[in-house]
C-alpha cells in the first residue's frame, strides 16, 4: 500500500495552505539523471521498449517498478472513475517514473502513456529497493522524489477514489480517515458541491441509504462501503502466502512495530508487519510531536510514521495493511497468525498491537460516534469544527497536542480534566503553550455527566457537577473530543497463553533479565503500549523496537532455529554492491 505523507509539511496541511509548498520543490520532485547515474542504475534493471500509444503502467494495476527513460516521451495522466483525465506531467530522457507505491509494486495511481517510441530501463520493485540501498546518495534523491510525488497526488486528490455524501456522515468520516492515514489520494463531493454531488447521485441512481457512494478509479461503484471493502476495490489488501515462513512477524505498525521492521529488515531478517488500520498507531493521529529527538521544529505523527513506513519498505519488509490479526497459535512451530486475509507463519512474533481508545462510561456514547464525538484530531475532524465550540476531555500529551492543533480551527475549546492541573500528566512545553491560547478554557476537577442530543447529533455536554473554577454545568458544543486513555489491544492473544497482567497488558522479562522484552512463551516478544510497564512515549516505543531485534537474533541463535533465506532485497543489494 502507498506510504503516508512523509514530508514535515504533510499533504493535508499543504492542501489548506494558500499555495503549495511543493511548487518550490519541483526540481526535487522531477530530477533529471545524468548519463553516469543511469549507467549506475542499469545493473539493477533491464532495457525495454514501448510503441507510441502504449501504456507503460495503468491506474489500478500493480506497478511493474520504476522506469528510467532512455529515449522518447511519456505523458503521466490522472484518471478518475467518472472518466475525467488530467495531465500530471510529461517526461523525457533522463527522467524516472515512479512514486512510493512502486517500492512494493502496489497499484499505480496514474497512467503512463508513451507519446512516441520509448526505450526505458525498468527496475522491478525488489531491485529498486536494492538500488536505493546500494547507491546511497542517488537513492536519497530517488526516495525524496518518490515521496514528494505521492504528497503532490494527495494534495491534488489525483489517482484516488471519489467519495460522494454528506460531509458529517460518520461513514464518510471513517472512509476519509482511512484514506488520509494511509496516504491515499481521494476527492470528496458533498453538499457543499451540491450540483456535482446531485449529478453523481442521479447518474448512479443512488438512494439515501447508499451514501456515501464511492467511485473507484476503475469505475467500480461502492454503496455505503466499509474500509476493508474500499481497500479491496483499490487493490490495497495484500496477498498473504500461508506457506512462507518469516523470521519475524510484527503485529502492529505503530512506532514500535515500524522500528522493529526497519532494524530487523536492515539486518537481513525476513519481516512481515500486520496492522488493521494504518501506519502510525495512536502516534499517527498526533498533530505535532515536538519533543522527539532530532526534530526541533516538531513533526506530525503521520509524517513520522510515513518516514518509517518508507524505510521499512526500502529494506524489504513486507507491510500488510489493512489486515486484522484474529488469533495467534502459540502451540505451533513456526508460530501461526490467523488474519482476516489468511494465515501468516513466522519463527518469532513481536506483539506491538498498542492500545485501543478508551470509551468513558457515559450513557449513549456510542450513538454519537462520528456524530459529534471523536477520539483523534486529524484535519478531517478539524474542518468539521472550524469556527465552532469544542469540548475536549483529557490531560495527557495526546490531549495537549490536540488542544494546540484544534485551537487554530475552533472558535473556543473547553477542556475538562479530573485532576487539579496538567502538571503530573503533560509535558511542560504543552502546558505553557495551552496557557497562552486565548480561545482555550481549562476546567479542573470536572467530568461529563450526560450528553444532550438533537436531530443533527450532539447538541450539548452536561457536567456531573458545576465546575469549581467556572461554575459551568452545561456547555453548548456539537463537537466532543475524548482523550481519556487507552486499553491494551491484546484480545487476540487470549487463546494463546501469553501471560497478561490484570489489565490485559503483556508481561515481559519473567524468565530472564528485567530488561528482556520476551513474554512467557519462547520466541514471542512484546513492545510498546501493549507491554506492561512500558513508557508511553514515541521515543520509548522506537527504542524497544530496536532493542527487541537484538534479542530476536540471540534467541534464533541459541535456539538453533533455522532462519529464512536472506531476503531477495538483501541478496540483490549484496549483488549490486559487489557487481
Amino acid at each position: 500500500m502507498g506510504a503516508i505523507p512523509t514530508d514535515a509539511t504533510d499533504a493535508s496541511n499543504a492542501a489548506e495552505a494558500p499555495f503549495s509548498t511543493l511548487s518550490t520543490r519541483r526540481h526535487q520532485m522531477f530530477p533529471i539523471l545524468s548519463d553516469e547515474e543511469i549507467v549506475r542504475l542499469s545493473r539493477f534493471g533491464e532495457r525495454r521498449r514501448w510503441a507510441a500509444g502504449e501504456l507503460l503502467f495503468q491506474t489500478g494495476m500493480n506497478g511493474p517498478g520504476m522506469f528510467v527513460l532512455l529515449s522518447g516521451r511519456v505523458k503521466v495522466v490522472q484518471r478518475d472513475g467518472l472518466g475525467h483525465e488530467r495531465v500530471i506531467n510529461e517526461h523525457g530522457a533522463g527522467s524516472f517514473l515512479a512514486e512510493v507505491a512502486q517500492l512494493s509494486g502496489r497499484p499505480s495511481l496514474v497512467d503512463g502513456l508513451a507519446l512516441e517510441p520509448v526505450e526505458a530501463l525498468l527496475i522491478a520493485p525488489e531491485r529498486l529497493r536494492a538500488a536505493i540501498v546500494a547507491e546511497a546518495e542517488l537513492g536519497e534523491r530517488i526516495v525524496r522524489a518518490l515521496i514528494l510525488r505521492r504528497v503532490a497526488l494527495i494534495e491534488k486528490g489525483a489517482g484516488g477514489p471519489i467519495l460522494v455524501g454528506k460531509h458529517d456522515d460518520p461513514c464518510m468520516l471513517s472512509l476519509q480517515g482511512f484514506l488520509s492515514r494511509n496516504g491515499h489520494p481521494y476527492t470528496v463531493f458533498d453538499e457543499r458541491d451540491e450540483s456535482v454531488m446531485l449529478n453523481v447521485i442521479e447518474r448512479y441512481a443512488a438512494r439515501n441509504e447508499d451514501l456515501p457512494l464511492v467511485i473507484c478509479p476503475d469505475g467500480t461503484v461502492l454503496r455505503h462501503p466499509t474500509s476493508p471493502e474500499l481497500a479491496t476495490c483499490l487493490g490495497l489488501l495484500p496477498d498473504l502466502d500461508g506457506e512462507r515462513v518469516y523470521d519475524v512477524a510484527v503485529v502492529g505498525a505503530g512506532p514500535a512495530g515500524l522500528a522493529t521492521a526497519v532494524y530487523a529488515a536492515s539486518e537481513g531478517l525476513s519481516v512481515i508487519v500486520l496492522d488493521a488500520r494504518a501506519p502510525g498507531g495512536q502516534a499517527g493521529a498526533s498533530s505535532r510531536i515536538e519533543n522527539y529527538l532530532g526534530f526541533p521544529t516538531g513533526i506530525s505523527g503521520q509524517a513520522l510514521a510515513g518516514r518509517a513506513f518508507v524505510q521499512a519498505q526500502k529494506f524489504g519488509a513486507h507491510v500488510a495493511i489493512p489486515v486484522m490479526v484474529r488469533k495467534l497459535y502459540c502451540n505451533e512451530s513456526p508460530r501461526r497468525l490467523e488474519t482476516c486475509s489468511g494465515s501468516v507463519r513466522a519463527r518469532t512474533v513481536v506483539i506491538a498491537s498498542g492500545a485501543n481508545y478508551r470509551r468513558p462510561a457515559i450513557a449513549g456514547l456510542d450513538r454519537f460516534a462520528g456524530r459529534g464525538v471523536y477520539y483523534w484530531a486529524s484535519p478531517v475532524e478539524a474542518k468539521l469544527c472550524k469556527h465552532e465550540n469544542v469540548v475536549l476531555v483529557g490531560g495527557g500529551n495526546s490531549a495537549g497536542q490536540a488542544i494546540v492543533y484544534l485551537s487554530s480551527h475552533a472558535r473556543h475549546i473547553d477542556v475538562l480534566i479530573r485532576k487539579s492541573g496538567f502538571e503530573s500528566t503533560m509535558s511542560r512545553y504543552l502546558i505553557d503553550r495551552i496557557a497562552s491560547l486565548p480561545n482555550v478554557t481549562v476546567h479542573p476537577s470536572c467530568e461529563i455527566g450526560a450528553l444532550e442530543e438533537d436531530e443533527a447529533g450532539l447538541a450539548a455536554i452536561h457536567l456531573k457537577a458545576p465546575c469549581p473554577s467556572s461554575g459551568a454545568q452545561r456547555i453548548d458544543a456539537r463537537h466532543l473530543f475524548l482523550f481519556t486513555g487507552a486499553d491494551p489491544n491484546t484480545g487476540w492473544l487470549h487463546e494463546c497463553g501469553v501471560a497478561l497482567d490484570m489489565n490485559g497488558f503483556v508481561l515481559t522479562g519473567a524468565n530472564d533479565a528485567s530488561c528482556s522484552l520476551a513474554t512467557s512463551i519462547d520466541g514471542i516478544y512484546a513492545i510498546g503500549d501493549a507491554r506492561a510497564g512500558s513508557t508511553k512515549r514515541v521515543a520509548a516505543a522506537v527504542g524497544e523496537g530496536a532493542a527487541v531485534v537484538a534479542q530476536i537474533h540471540q534467541w534464533l541463535s541459541e535456539a538453533s532455529v533455522p532462519r529464512a533465506t536472506v531476503t531477495p532485497a538483501a541478496m540483490a543489494t549484496m549483488a549490486g554492491l559487489h557487481a
